[in-house]
């Protein structure tokens, strides 16, 4: 059986919208000495990574990477995350993954951060479906997609050869 791919975004792309993210989320926190880049484990800490190189690069916050890890088909066992709840508490935490898609991932994972005192808390997206069971938003977002529910968005963000394909 033959499926039918398309590609949504190149690497050219991608790297363009990592870029003009990583400077909304400069813009947004122009005033902070420093912010939390909490990314869903997998490709969600992979894309967080990237925006720390280049906010490393264009601004003078000091971005700390946290890594958030949670169970996506059982999202109510705890989530954990690489910091303590006192290296992000009173700070700006942008929490990012790779597609919103239901929200579910998402809505779960702020939850999480719900439990300590923060400054400021966005998140960031590199692709914004249109299937949202909560009412979770992306701030930041490097392209929004209108899909069925029966086609699945795959993100790479290996080596030199990042894809967005639609199947």
């Amino acid at each position: 059986m033959t499926t039918n791919t398309n590609t949504i975004l190149t690497h050219q792309e991608i790297t363009h919208k990592i870029r003009r993210i990583a400077y909304q989320i400069y813009e947004s926190n122009i005033d902070e000495s420093e912010i939390v880049l909490a990314g869903i484990d997998r490709n969600g800490y992979i894309l967080a990574e990237k925006l720390k190189a280049i906010l490393d690069d264009i601004s003078p916050i000091n971005s700390l990477l946290c890594n958030v890890i949670i169970d996506k088909k059982t999202p109510l066992s705890p989530v954990k995350t690489s910091l303590n709840h006192e290296d992000y508490k009173h700070k700006s935490v942008i929490l990012i993954d790779d597609v919103l898609n239901s929200g579910t991932t998402l809505a779960y994972s702020i939850k999480h951060f719900l439990n300590v005192p923060l400054k400021q808390f966005k998140t960031a997206i590199l692709v914004n479906r249109s299937h949202k069971k909560y009412p979770v938003k992306a701030d930041f977002k490097g392209i929004s997609l209108s899909t069925s529910l029966h086609e699945h968005i795959y993100v790479s963000l290996e080596d030199k050869a990042y894809t967005v394909v639609l199947e």
